[in-house]
């Protein structure tokens, strides 16, 4: 499956059912979230607040992510260009919602009218 396939099927998966999946998905702990981060080397492309990076091509933010808890275990699930797949064996359903936990809290990108002194 190639990997325009593979982003198509994610994303119908997450918007089709999503909404019907997120009352059975665990509650996420964002404390064991950021561990899981860390210890699975989620910080190496995408950085340690989760801000993106430049890998082997540009690597998005994480932080704040607008994807529901599903649609991230499903794109973990496949893995994409030089990310890796996570099996359930290597994460478990728990562990993606408490990784996805640990996304959400974090504050995301902010607008350049929040700083000072780029506005003077």
């Amino acid at each position: 499956m190639n990997t325009l396939m593979k982003l198509a099927a994610v994303a119908l998966l997450a918007g089709v059912v999503g909404t019907s999946w997120s009352e059975e998905a665990p509650k996420g702990d964002a404390a064991s979230g950021q561990r899981i981060y860390m210890a699975a080397g989620c910080f190496t492309c995408h950085g340690r607040v989760g801000q993106g990076g430049n890998f082997n091509f540009a690597t998005p933010s994480l932080a704040h992510t607008v994807w529901p808890v599903e649609a991230l275990r499903a794109f973990l699930r496949v893995g994409l260009n030089d990310m890796p797949a996570f099996s359930k064996e290597v994460l478990t359903d728990q562990q993606v919602a408490d990784l996805h936990a640990f996304l959400q809290s974090l504050p995301g990108s902010r607008s350049p009218a929040d700083f000072k002194l780029l506005n003077q």
